[in-house]
């Protein structure tokens, strides 16, 4: 496997730059990890300091719930054309760039007088988020291709950290000032911080690697896998991250407010319960793990069968902390840490190595765009039949979906499966 120049000159493998050796290569993964990190914290603040936020600018709950997830539809909405940009330019430029997007609109989220100007705020942070996502993605799926799901599991562990991170540190800044503005100011400030280094430390050996099959350990033929990028694996898997991203959203963006509004929960508590689906997150890296090892589709649906229990718990059973944080970690285990790994991995293995990029920006506009709606569509459901009632329907009942659609999804035909996790 070897580094290709960022132009179209990337689809012939075989001519550029060596890889990096493994001590570095494991550190680049690490300072890149990190800017994940800080995603997560930028994308998991916003919900937990949504009462405060509704209460100073008077937002109803339905508004509330769209400002929590909206900026979902700027990661869906630019996460095509990135994937595309990313088949033909530097995925470390596009990585910076979307990094300083939304750490700009971040910080300008604090500056928000109204419904309006937060909600392009919000949904144009999206668009960086999506540029430094598919960017990332791409680029360590791609180094580390003969364990793609490790690899990605080990980057959703970093948004782990950061889920955990963001709800607890925001709640305890916003406590601590009397501000909600004030987590705005420092996760914005924070992402210019990363930029520099990236810029520093992060060489293009790492970011421009393309897979080369003939360095596969495994059948260097990739005969199997479909010529075309919008084969059926590709669009099935499509279908289940569409369900995965309204149904992990639709707990993201109100499950805080449930705490506070329905169950009496202090800021804190909901903070507290909130960041822990961030370190069920962190199972992110056993989760790919496992999906490098065994049949990824048995993997996915299981993890939808056990999530369709969690989601139901999470507003219809236990009351108080205790059980509210088990079953937090519950959620972000199942959803974060398996769902999303193995269906991010398994979209890249279902196309050909030179449509990586363009299966990444598929895999972020199917999760990230009908997400944009989550909040909202949980609001609404809540407004019509409360909130057990709308979490049977978008968090038990809309995952069986995604249960019958991958019955019809053939592993045989992924890309580099069953081989080994050395490079």
């Amino acid at each position: 496997m070897s580094e290709q120049p960022p132009a179209a000159a990337r689809a012939a493998p075989g001519s550029g730059l060596p890889r990096l050796t493994r001590a570095v290569a494991i550190t680049t993964l690490v300072v890149l990890g990190l800017s994940y990190v800080l995603n997560a914290m930028d994308r998991q603040v916003f919900p937990v300091l949504l009462p405060a936020i509704r209460d100073d600018l008077g937002f109803t709950l339905g508004q509330g719930g769209l400002l929590a997830t909206i900026f979902t539809l700027g990661i869906g909405v630019a996460g095509l054309p990135t994937g595309y940009l990313l088949d033909r330019i530097s995925r470390r430029a596009v990585m910076v760039v979307g990094i300083l997007i939304f750490s700009a609109f971040t910080a300008l989220t604090a500056l928000a007088v109204g419904y309006a100007d937060m909600f392009v705020y919000r949904a144009l942070s999206g668009v960086g988020e999506a540029m430094q996502n598919a960017a990332l993605f791409s680029a360590v799926g791609a180094y580390f291709f003969a364990s793609r799901a490790l690899a990605l599991g080990s980057l959703n562990f970093a948004y782990g950290v950061g889920s955990f991170l963001g709800p607890l540190l925001g709640a305890h800044l916003a406590t601590t000032f009397g501000d909600w503005r004030v987590p705005f100011y420092v996760y914005g400030g924070a992402g210019f911080v990363v930029v520099l280094v990236i810029g520093t430390l992060v060489s293009k050996r790492f970011t421009e690697q393309v897979e080369n099959p003939a360095s596969h350990r495994g059948p260097a033929s990739l005969d199997h896998v479909p010529a075309q990028l919008y084969n059926r694996n590709l669009l099935l898997l499509a279908v289940v991250a569409v369900v995965v991203g309204v149904a992990m959203y639709g707990y993201i963006g109100l499950y805080p407010t449930f705490l506070q509004e329905e169950l009496g929960f202090t800021q804190g508590d909901a903070g507290l319960a909130a960041s822990m689906f961030g370190i069920g997150a962190l199972v992110g890296l056993p989760a790919g793990w496992l999906g490098d090892r065994f049949n990824q589709r048995t993997i996915m649906i299981v993890a939808l069968l056990v999530g369709s229990v969690v989601g139901y718990l999470l507003f219809n059973g236990p009351t108080t902390l205790g059980p509210q944080v088990a079953l937090s970690f519950a959620e972000g285990a199942v959803a974060s840490g398996f769902l999303f790994v193995n269906i991010y991995s398994s979209m890249q293995r279902a196309v050909r190595p030179t449509m990586v990029g363009r299966a990444s920006g598929l895999y972020v506009a199917s999760f990230y765009i009908p997400a944009a709606v989550a909040g909202y569509l949980f609001s609404a459901l809540v407004d019509g039949t409360g909130w057990g009632g709308a979490a049977l329907w978008q968090l038990t009942v809309l995952p069986l979906v995604g249960v019958a659609v991958l019955l019809f999804v053939d592993v045989s035909r992924f890309s580099n499966a069953r081989v080994s996790a050395h490079h």
